[in-house]
């Protein structure tokens, strides 16, 4: 499934268990996400374990962090559910805002990873 706006991308890759958000989500309200949100709730239903890959997500809005904590809340209602989420340490959004996904579903996994730079010539 993928999900894309002007500055925005949702794509799941079954191949390999993950869902890739990149890009700028500034979209109004719960309603404008409801598209990424079932591509996430299908992600989750069709790999476990998932990785939601945030890495080239520059910019979540307060409405897509609401979306992050209720698919999350979704994912913890299977004790099976193994959810990993792959972060940007160097997207300051990411490191403030995805620690308290854990207060949610404590089993998360985050994984913060430097952006990964270009080798020199």
């Amino acid at each position: 499934m993928r999900v894309t706006g002007e500055n925005y991308q949702a794509e799941y890759d079954e191949k390999v268990g993950t869902i890739f958000l990149r890009g700028n989500f500034r979209l109004n309200g719960l309603e404008e996400y409801r598209p990424v949100m079932d591509a996430l709730l299908e992600a989750l239903a069709g790999s476990n374990p998932l990785t939601v890959d945030l890495m080239k997500l520059d910019f979540l809005n307060s409405s897509g962090i609401a979306i992050l904590s209720k698919f999350v809340l979704e994912a913890r209602k299977s004790a099976s559910t193994i959810l990993i989420f792959s972060a940007n340490e160097d997207i300051t959004w990411q490191s403030k805002s995805l620690k308290n996904l854990q207060r949610l579903m404590p089993s998360l996994e985050l994984n913060f990873q430097c952006s990964p730079t270009t080798p020199a010539a």
